[in-house]
C-alpha cells in the first residue's frame, strides 16, 4: 500500500496512475470524497482528512510501504510562508510518528537555494523540515511543468504564446507531469535506499520551442512572446492572484530567467523526461 497526497491534482493523479499500473495498491487522503469518487471506483481507499490535520495524514501512513507527499500549491504566499510552514510541520509530526519505509517529496529545481526564490521558497522549506526524517526520502526537484503552458490552447490561436521565460530562445529545466508520476513510482517500489537522495526532472527546453510544439498541434505557425518586465503584475492579476501579492509569482520567473532553476546542483542525480510538450499538448486535445 503506498500512500499519495494530492491525488486530485495533476502530480499526485500521474503518481497514482504509474503506481496503479505497477500492480500496487494505493491510499489517497481526501477533503471531498465526491471530488475523488473516479479513483476510488478504481479501487484506492480513501481516508478523510487533508495536509492541515497531522492525526489524518498519520491514519493515512499506517503500514503504507511508501508516501508521496508534495505542498499545495499557493500562488500569493504570506510574507513568511506559513501556508506552507504550517503543513510541513504537520507532514514532519505525521512521517516522524508513522516511519514509512520510504518517502517521496515533490520539490523544484533551485530549492536547494534558500532567498531569491519566490514561490519556490515554500519547497526550499519543505525540503529543509523533512531532512529531519528518520525514514528514507527523495527529493524530487521538478522543472517547471509542461501543463503550465496549457492555457496556450487557447491564446495561441492568433499565433503567439505569451511566456515569461526571457530571453525565449534560453533553455530551462521543463517537465510533463506524467514523468514526475512515474519517476516517483520508480522511486517508491524500486530499490530501497537510506538517507536522502535528490533528483533533478525534466530537461532543459525553450519557450521558443514549447511554442514550436504547441503550433504543431495547432497547424499553425507559433512565436513565444516574452512579456515585459513592467506587465507582469498585471499578467498575473489577471490569472486570478490578487493585486499586490504578485511578488513571490514574479520573483519565481526572476530566478528561472536568471538560470537558478537550471540542472546541474551539487551531489543530484539526473532523470530525463521522456513526454514533450507536444505530447502534453495533444493529450488536452483530445475529446
Amino acid at each position: 500500500m503506498f500512500l499519495v497526497m494530492g491525488i486530485t491534482g495533476k502530480v499526485g493523479g500521474a503518481t497514482a496512475e504509474h503506481l496503479l499500473a505497477h500492480g500496487k495498491q494505493v491510499r489517497a487522503l481526501v477533503r471531498d470524497r465526491a471530488k475523488a469518487s473516479s479513483w476510488a471506483n478504481r479501487g484506492v481507499e480513501l481516508v478523510d482528512g487533508d495536509w492541515n490535520d497531522p492525526a489524518a495524514i498519520e491514519r493515512a501512513l499506517k503500514g503504507v510501504e511508501g508516501a508521496f507527499v508534495m505542498l499545495p500549491a499557493v500562488w500569493a504566499p504570506s510574507p513568511d510562508y506559513r501556508e506552507a510552514k504550517g503543513v510541513i510541520a504537520n507532514y514532519v509530526e505525521a512521517l516522524t510518528k508513522a516511519a514509512p519505509p520510504r518517502v517521496a517529496a515533490l520539490s523544484s529545481m533551485g530549492a536547494n537555494r534558500t532567498s531569491g526564490l519566490g514561490m519556490i521558497t515554500a519547497l526550499s522549506l519543505l525540503e529543509q523540515g523533512l531532512r529531519k526524517l528518520k525514514s528514507p526520502i527523495a527529493f524530487v526537484r521538478a522543472g517547471g511543468f509542461f501543463e503550465n503552458f496549457l492555457y496556450g490552447l487557447q491564446v495561441a490561436k492568433g499565433g503567439t504564446l505569451p511566456v515569461y521565460y526571457n530571453p525565449t530562445k534560453r533553455k530551462s529545466t521543463m517537465v510533463a507531469t506524467n514523468d514526475i508520476g512515474a519517476e516517483v513510482a520508480t522511486l517508491l517500489t524500486g530499490p530501497a535506499w537510506s538517507g536522502q537522495r535528490v533528483v533533478e526532472l525534466g530537461s532543459m527546453v525553450s519557450a521558443d520551442q514549447v511554442a514550436e510544439q504547441l503550433g504543431e498541434v495547432l497547424k499553425l505557425n507559433v512565436k513565444a512572446f516574452a512579456v515585459p518586465r513592467e506587465g507582469w503584475a498585471a499578467a498575473f492579476e489577471q490569472f486570478g492572484i490578487p493585486k499586490g501579492r504578485t511578488g513571490p509569482a514574479e520573483e519565481m520567473f526572476e530566478a528561472v530567467n536568471a538560470g537558478w532553476m537550471d540542472l546541474g546542483a551539487e551531489g543530484a542525480e539526473h532523470v530525463a523526461g521522456t513526454t514533450s510538450a507536444r505530447d502534453v499538448f495533444a493529450a488536452a486535445q483530445r475529446p
